[in-house]
């Protein structure tokens, strides 16, 4: 967890004023991937892990913004609007508090001057939404800071317009929204098509049942991935192919959320072989998060985790964003006396392996799967046993 009082002290040091601090936390997704940006269902829970904004105002029509996880600085004018309207991202983190910038200027806020000092203990590239969080609290930061009220979906909103307009990644909304709406022992059920959402009570946090207790544990491969490369977007193009196919013999359909398999089956005829193992991942996984809830809701451990290892296939077989050391993590957890199930998480091509393992067992996996994947692969993973979180707020005094 971010160090708050040194953060405070650094931003005092740095210039020369006395900040307010907001967090806004990662997630992992235990099930539901590659949903979101197809109106579908997903299982997101934010995690103690957290970006953290300083931030002071300042009477000069720029923010200053400096980075403790890049140690870098940037300055962005506000004056001309024009003209930052007219910026391309630079493959930078600032791309992230550009793009902030933009989306609240659209939604009417003004965004007054002000100095920021970011730090974040999110693992880069490992899936579990550092960017998401990043957006989230330099929005959350900003809005509060130029006296604008910015609801919770709204924020969430505007945080994913940012990724998809200005940095360039055809996201959907699942990460800003566990981020913003996440609860402490819950994972959320979210309809990205209603953005409404329930809460779930997790087994990592009570008992699962009279009889089972299990608990998160991610495992980073310490491959890094990136979704604003061409795979991710390509992706979704590809269901969006899929969908007009579809749509010719299925004209009520607005997205694969509208399909089942039997539809797929019956009206897919003629579709691109590989436009079809798409169109199945995503549908077969709706399927599983309705089913999960279930698991869930009734203490059913073993049942909740073949259904991740049914997902992690879907993924690496169907929709093909695995790769060879996120499938030797998860098989080598499969192998792992006490794990329930384990699952690729995140965007893919990289990141981290979400592992459901019975609570008594937890010392002896993460003991376990850092030998065998060091063995397997050649590095050693990093390892989190994991606590769930509540959603982005500002940080008390």
């Amino acid at each position: 967890m971010t160090d708050h009082a040194a953060l405070i002290a650094g931003f005092q040091t740095l210039y020369g004023s006395t900040p307010v601090l907001y967090r806004a936390p990662g997630r992992v997704n235990l099930i539901g991937e590659h949903t979101d940006y197809n109106e579908g269902l997903a299982m997101p829970a934010a995690l103690t892990f957290d970006a953290t904004v300083a931030i002071a105002r300042h009477p000069a029509p720029r923010l200053r913004v400096r980075s403790l996880v890049f140690d870098e600085a940037v300055e962005i004018p506000l004056a001309d609007r024009a003209a930052l309207r007219a910026s391309r991202p630079r493959s930078h983190w600032s791309d992230y508090v550009v793009g902030v910038v933009l989306a609240l200027w659209e939604h009417g806020v003004a965004v007054d001057g002000a100095d920021l000092l970011i730090d974040s203990d999110i693992p880069l590239g490992a899936g579990l939404s550092s960017s998401a969080a990043f957006e989230v609290c330099v929005a959350l930061a900003l809005s509060a800071t130029s006296n604008s009220a910015v609801d919770k979906l709204e924020l969430a909103r505007l945080c994913q317009q940012a990724e998809n307009d200005f940095v360039g990644s055809r996201c959907g909304i699942m990460d800003q929204f566990a981020s913003v709406f996440g609860r402490a022992n819950h994972a959320l059920v979210l309809d990205c098509r209603s953005l409404q959402h329930r809460l779930v009570p997790l087994a990592g946090d009570h008992a699962a049942g009279p009889r089972v207790s299990a608990s998160l544990v991610v495992c980073n491969t310490g491959v890094r991935h990136s979704h604003a490369g061409g795979e991710y977007n390509r992706r979704r193009a590809e269901c969006e192919q899929a969908v007009a196919h579809l749509a010719r013999a299925m004209p009520h359909i607005k997205s694969l959320r509208d399909v089942s398999l039997a539809e797929l089956a019956g009206c897919g005829a003629g579709l691109d072989p590989v436009i079809r193992r798409r169109a199945r991942h995503v549908i077969s996984e709706n399927e599983r998060v309705s089913q999960a809830v279930a698991a869930l809701s009734r203490g059913d451990a073993a049942a909740f985790g073949e259904l991740m290892r049914a997902s992690h296939r879907s993924l690496r077989d169907d929709y093909e964003v695995s790769c060879a050391e996120l499938d030797a993590m998860a098989a080598i957890a499969d192998g792992i006396d006490g794990v329930f199930g384990a699952r690729m998480t995140g965007g893919g091509f990289g990141g981290c392996t979400v592992n459901w393992v019975r609570s008594d067992a937890v010392g002896e996996f993460t003991a376990e799967i850092g030998r065998r994947y060091a063995l397997a692969v050649g590095r050693l993973p990093e390892i989190y046993v994991c606590a769930t979180a509540d959603g982005a707020a500002r940080v008390a005094a």
